[in-house]
């Protein structure tokens, strides 16, 4: 009337278990009005709060390269006098043809 139940025992060798956990955890602390704040918009987004965090771990990160890149770009501005994308390869040839003839005179001395 009832199928027949056969107990096969489980084996577990734990010296040779790794831990297969690629992230690493971290605990923080926000005030209660962002924290509330933060469960409301991860709750509103089906989110959790682990993830929202990585969201806006990566936009942050984002933001700081874009401002980095930015501030490379108004220094390069500031020391460009006046070139544009079209002079780029004579500019290239006359530092290359440039440099070969300083390693020649170098090679002569």
């Amino acid at each position: 009337m009832y199928p027949e139940l056969y107990w096969i025992p489980l084996q577990c060798n734990i010296k040779n278990m790794v831990s297969t956990r690629t992230s690493r955890v971290y605990t923080i602390s926000l005030p209660p009005e962002l924290a509330q704040k933060a469960e409301a918009l991860a709750k509103r987004d089906s989110r959790t709060m682990s993830e929202l965090f990585r969201e806006a771990f990566r936009s942050y990160y984002a933001q700081q390269a874009r401002r980095t890149l930015e501030e490379i770009g108004e220094y390069a501005a500031a020391r460009n006098p006046g070139y544009t994308e079209a002079d780029v390869p004579r500019l290239i040839k006359e530092v290359r043809s440039g440099k070969s003839i300083r390693r020649r005179n170098r090679n002569s001395q």
